[in-house]
């Protein structure tokens, strides 16, 4: 090891770049383990959190897409679920639309003057996703906490009325932080929704006109499973009413998510529902994490394509290094091999010098990758509001760390093989009458 500090201290301007090169390739390739290793971590994680055992989708439709068909006769349909299989605690079919939405100060300038002559440059109607659901039917689901309000006051659907659709219209509304501030609303406040756009001023007042007002009445923190900074929740007929699906002959919903009670077999239940409803697609848990984890895997691809990269140029720059190095003392090599040490002695230790400069990479690539990890994880996490304590984007464990240490092995093995040939081989009578 004295030859191998010897050598470092010799040049240590070369070998801190040399060092400092394998850190930052290491650091890479460390930060993408990190990285998948935190997706598909956290993706489980989330997915149990949710309470959700199994989704139900129209035909052809899977998750995690977030395109869904319509399903029709969602109402019965949910009953059904759930009278199909004691398992099942809850069956909640969810509309999930794209709606626009307007506050009372847009509507009072919409009204002042005619053709929009009196709304400010820049006020339009704001967008936003919608839920449409039943309250009571999300029993073991994670639904957004409120954070003021009281939020629906009826259990049921009260305005589906048994598929009459002429029941009580509450005209209550709960949204989210996000949406919240966007409107400038607070509980108690009017909110007018419509899934027609908007071209410009000119049409806000026609845009108010075929609106449906509703009140707020709960404002909740974000909801990560509709990873939105604008979201609205409604009960499912009122939300159908607004699409023009409020009809017993319509009666849509996206999906259908079906929570089971504790101990039942997500597997057996699946069959058992994909046999009573063969017009329902149905997916556990496992099938949805498995193509999540198919999509990471295209991603992972790239990252070790990239990673690979790294380390190559890293050991093409060790073995430079090394090279440089074995030139330079050219002379000394040969003494000791004059003096009797053996051509795998004097390989041991350019291979020592290796190992080393690759050690005081792995030194300085661990740290780094934790910190821009770190950063990583934070930048991520701001695009998605709502996270649960105990999410992380990235995860740093003993694999991943292990993994670094066999890469960094490897690297200065690799990196040694040339020096070695070339130390091994230099002529020693030749060296020696050298002045």
């Amino acid at each position: 090891m004295r030859f191998a500090w010897d050598g470092i201290r010799r040049r240590p301007g070369r070998s801190a770049v040399t060092s400092l090169g394998i850190g930052l390739a290491v650091a890479l390739v460390v930060l993408l383990l990190a990285v998948g290793a935190g997706i598909s971590s956290s993706a489980g994680y989330l997915a149990t959190q949710s309470g959700v055992d199994l989704i139900g989708v129209s035909p052809g439709a899977a998750p995690p897409s977030t395109q869904f068909p319509p399903i029709a006769s969602a109402h019965p349909l949910a009953h059904e679920i759930r009278q199909a299989d004691a398992s099942v605690e809850s069956a909640s079919p969810w509309l999930i639309a794209s709606l626009l939405f307007g506050n009372s100060s847009l509507w009072a300038r919409a009204n002042q003057t005619s053709g929009g002559q009196g709304i400010p440059a820049g006020w339009v109607p704001t967008s936003g996703t919608s839920i449409g659901w039943i309250p009571s039917d999300n029993r073991g689901i994670t639904t957004p906490p409120l954070v003021n309000g009281t939020g629906f006051t009826y259990p049921g659907d009260p305005h589906y009325a048994n598929g009459s659709y002429d029941g009580l219209f509450t005209h209550e509304i709960v949204i989210d932080q996000g949406l919240a501030a966007e409107l400038g609303v607070t509980v108690g406040s009017l909110v007018w929704a419509n899934p027609r756009s908007v071209a410009g001023p000119a049409e806000v007042e026609g845009w108010y006109a075929n609106a449906t007002a509703f009140r707020v009445v709960g404002i909740t923190e974000p909801y990560y499973l509709i990873p939105t900074a604008s979201l609205a929740m409604f009960y499912l007929s009122e939300l159908q009413s607004v699409t023009g699906s409020g009809s017993s002959q319509a009666d849509y919903t996206s999906l259908i998510l079906i929570h089971l009670v504790s101990g039942a077999s997500a597997g057996a239940v699946q069959s058992l529902l994909a046999a009573r409803f063969p017009g329902v697609g149905f997916f556990t848990l496992a099938d949805v994490l498995g193509a999540i984890q198919s999509e990471i895997n295209l991603y992972s691809v790239f990252g070790e394509l990239v990673g690979a990269t790294g380390l190559v140029v890293a050991t093409l720059f060790t073995t430079t290094v090394l090279l440089m190095s074995v030139d330079d003392r050219r002379k000394e090599i040969a003494i000791l091999r004059a003096i009797g040490y053996p051509r795998a002695t004097v390989g041991s230790y350019v291979v020592e010098e290796s190992l080393l400069l690759a050690g005081l990479g792995l030194a300085a690539g661990l740290p780094l990758a934790y910190l821009m990890g770190l950063g990583l994880n934070r930048l991520l996490s701001g695009f998605l509001s709502g996270l649960p304590s105990g999410f992380a984007f990235i995860r740093f464990d003993p694999s991943v760390a292990a993994l670094g240490l066999l890469i960094v092995l490897a690297l200065g093995l690799v990196g040694s093989i040339a020096p070695v040939l070339r130390a091994s081989w230099i002529p020693v009578s030749q060296e020696l009458r050298t002045p």
